[in-house]
């Protein structure tokens, strides 16, 4: 199994980070088709072959995503497509 690790700071109320999460997310959901649901202030999501959650603190987000194994050879593709989604909602 491999495993992507981010951390990104904000300057934005929980609230903003919060509303920028769910942008990555639904971004994420229309091109890897990935289901996802809050608990708390971490945003879940899965689908076959993908589990993670993206943690919102006052100051960071927390990325953690575990591809499975087909998954993993594509890691550095994946990695880089949430990194650009992180980049363009997270200010």
């Amino acid at each position: 199994m491999s495993e992507i690790l981010l951390t990104r700071p904000h300057r934005m109320s929980l609230k903003k980070a919060r509303t920028a999460a769910q942008k990555v997310a639904d971004q994420l959901a229309d091109e890897y088709d990935v289901q996802s649901h809050w608990d708390g202030d971490t945003l879940r999501f899965a689908r076959s072959g993908v589990d993670g959650s993206l943690h919102i603190t006052a100051h960071e987000f927390r990325l953690q995503v575990k591809l499975g194994f087909l998954l993993a050879a594509f890691r550095p593709a994946i990695q880089a497509r949430i990194e650009q989604s992180l980049a363009r909602c997270v200010v």
